[in-house]
């Protein structure tokens, strides 16, 4: 939803076409707890402008018919259990996952639920077919680990740094470890993001983990470009495709 709805359709189309593996496609919240200054003005922009969550699954459904690359969302838990509240409790997260699923969206990241909270979410995601993606951290502990490894679908997102996404001048080691004590005790892929900012990082990143995330960075690059759409798309694919050559 930022700078409209139209433009995230037509990012998420030429962004895999650049070269993305896998599109992550945040829904505006008035509390992104998880996020640094970059992420939190944008969806501030896209609140002003009255982005709903459904109107975010929609535009992701109109770029859905135009790429193979599966989709993600980012929500923090308000929005999905509120999705839907007339026609049920405001507890229950299936009508979000369903409407999420018949938009083609894959999997689902909810950085505000734990997942000593999270078996009642986990469960319903897989009798509707959509992967819930786990969080883990530099001061997850090993049998936390474990936890977020068994639960975790489609991948695992290790944060790289203690704190909120946004821009690094330089990338902490905190997140090696980490990986290396997941992958010895799963085989599904995790990723790395919070914090990578430059190729260099990525390339960093990718001889040990299996994907590499990329969010503020790239919002960053865009947001000069707010009132100039295809300016911002250009920018945001040649971005992009810096990282798609490194990794």
């Amino acid at each position: 939803g930022d700078p409209d709805l139209a433009a995230t359709s037509q990012l998420i189309v030429a962004l895999a076409d650049a070269g993305a593996d896998l599109i992550e496609v945040g829904i505006p919240f008035s509390d992104p707890l998880a996020d640094g200054p970059i992420i939190q003005r944008a969806s501030g922009r896209a609140l002003e402008r009255g982005t709903t969550p459904a109107a975010v699954l929609e535009a992701m459904h109109r770029a859905a018919r135009h790429t193979p690359v599966p989709l993600v969302v980012l929500s923090y838990w308000n929005p999905i259990v509120q999705y839907g509240n007339g026609r049920g409790r405001a507890t229950d997260p299936r009508p979000f996952l369903r409407e999420a699923t018949r938009c083609g969206v894959s999997g689902l990241i909810v950085p505000d639920l734990p997942p000593e909270e999270a078996q009642g979410f986990r469960e319903a995601a897989d009798r509707i077919g959509i992967s819930p993606v786990l969080l883990a951290a530099p001061t997850s502990p090993p049998p936390r680990l474990r936890q977020i490894a068994r639960m975790s679908e489609g991948f695992i997102y290790y944060v790289s740094l203690t704190g909120t996404t946004g821009v690094r001048d330089r990338l902490s080691s905190d997140w090696l470890q980490g990986v290396r004590q997941l992958k010895l005790i799963t085989t599904k892929p995790v990723c790395v993001g919070f914090g990578i900012s430059t190729p260099a990082h990525a390339a960093a990143v990718a001889r040990v983990a299996d994907g590499v995330i990329v969010g503020s960075a790239l919002l960053r690059v865009m947001e000069p470009y707010l009132r100039k759409k295809t300016a911002l798309i250009t920018r945001a694919v040649s971005f992009i495709r810096q990282f798609r050559r490194v990794v």
